[in-house]
């Protein structure tokens, strides 16, 4: 009997871990319908996309690039929801920080080392990302705001608030004398710059090229994103360490129980005497400051100055969102579901290129995936409830009274 229920136990865990790739797959036979009604060969599309994600060494750098924010947002987005509360404003908490983060970095210079001054730039904007996240967390606990609607404002509050800024303080003063007045900041001193792959390569002796060493393949193209020149930082390594320390917070420490705790039940929480309210402020906080951190990341380790805020952001804080529920809100989960979102970014790209695709197409595609997987929530937590019931109602068969004693002969037996 027991062994039946650990196999029932790891097929329904199966089942509940392969529904958001099934919902990828069932998006992708929609967008295939939409692709052929366009009269686009869908197999030639898709094929595009997924050779123009990870098929050669740029793209798979830049596949991992864009995974590096995706990562960071869908780490604070995995603490919100875990606490039972919503975030849907990683976007303004990500330009606040990217914000932050470019000021700072301009004040500094080069008047100290680079290691510390790219340390006080993402402290600069991990802390401004908070501060974004802690308003509408007070506001949900204090007052009963909806964390929902409150966040959505911040956003556009914080898109309006960079606009004035790379229009008038934080304008590049270069483009002032120019005449040009292009809304962006000046360039961050390059002593800023967080180091690329290829740096970390050189200093550890990789300085020959693939075809030196004679690789061929795909081999010369994985050697080629980890020692050749490209636009993969070490963000991605940053973003891979912060995940893992997430994972030990969440699961490892006093503070994460509690987070998980009023996440699954609140009112039980209070009652064993949690303080519920500060815990919710709390995980806001830490979303707000993960997805400030992502913003500060942009900055240092990509396009080191601030321009127009929603690109900067590039709807990171919304396909954040959609990378934590397909890592099923837990930080290692989100290490690959962010790089799967990333290559969908990149190929989506190379396949509107390669099959003269509209870029409103390409959206509608990206739009399914990002339906279907928030639909695979309801979903499994449907199949979650269902299993509390019956194992709920198997245990109160051992208790039932009405169960016949066991005679004489069944007891020698």
């Amino acid at each position: 009997m027991s062994k039946f229920r650990i196999s029932r136990s790891f097929w329904d865990k199966l089942i509940d871990a392969s529904l958001p790739l099934l919902a990828v797959l069932g998006a992708f036979a929609v967008g295939a319908v939409i692709l052929w009604l366009q009269g686009v060969n869908p197999l030639e599309a898709y094929k595009a996309m997924i050779v123009g994600a990870f098929g050669s060494k740029n793209g798979l750098a830049d596949t991992l690039v864009k995974s590096v924010p995706l990562m960071l947002v869908a780490l604070g987005i995995a603490i919100a929801f875990r606490a039972g509360m919503i975030n849907i404003g990683a976007e303004g908490q990500l330009i606040v920080g990217a914000l932050l983060a470019t000021f700072v970095g301009l004040q500094l210079g080069d008047k100290i080392p680079g290691f510390a001054g790219i340390i006080l730039i993402l402290l600069a904007g991990a802390f401004m990302g908070a501060v974004w996240g802690a308003i509408p967390g007070y506001l949900k606990a204090q007052l009963g705001v909806n964390e929902i609607l409150s966040t959505i404002m911040m956003n556009a509050i914080a898109i309006q608030v960079g606009y004035y800024l790379l229009r008038g303080p934080m304008i590049d003063p270069a483009e002032v004398a120019a005449g040009t007045n292009i809304p962006h900041s000046a360039r961050l001193p390059k002593n800023l710059d967080m180091p690329r792959f290829t740096d970390l390569a050189q200093s550890l002796g990789f300085t020959e090229k693939a075809k030196d060493l004679g690789l061929q393949g795909y081999i010369s193209e994985i050697y080629g994103v980890l020692a050749e020149p490209t636009r993969l930082h070490s963000g991605f390594l940053f973003a891979i360490f912060m995940a893992i320390l997430v994972y030990i917070f969440l699961w490892r420490t006093t503070i994460g129980y509690r987070i998980r705790s009023v996440g699954l039940n609140p009112h039980a929480s209070r009652y064993a005497g949690m303080n519920v309210k500060g815990t919710m402020v709390l995980s806001m906080t830490l979303s707000g400051m993960f997805a400030g951190l992502a913003g500060a990341v942009e900055i240092v380790g990509l396009h080191h100055r601030m321009f127009e805020p929603t690109a900067v952001s590039a709807g990171y804080g919304f396909t954040g969102i959609v990378a934590a529920l397909f890592g099923g809100l837990h930080p290692l989960g989100i290490i690959p579901s962010s790089i799967l979102f990333g290559g969908l970014l990149v190929g989506g790209d190379k396949m509107q290129r390669a099959m003269q695709v509209p870029q409103v197409l390409i959206m509608a595609i990206l739009g399914l995936v990002v339906l279907f997987v928030v639909s695979t929530d309801y979903f499994v937590h449907k199949r979650q409830n269902r299993r509390v019931s019956v194992e709920t109602s198997s245990s109160d068969d051992l208790f039932d009274d009405t169960t016949p004693a066991p005679t004489t002969a069944e007891v020698n037996a």
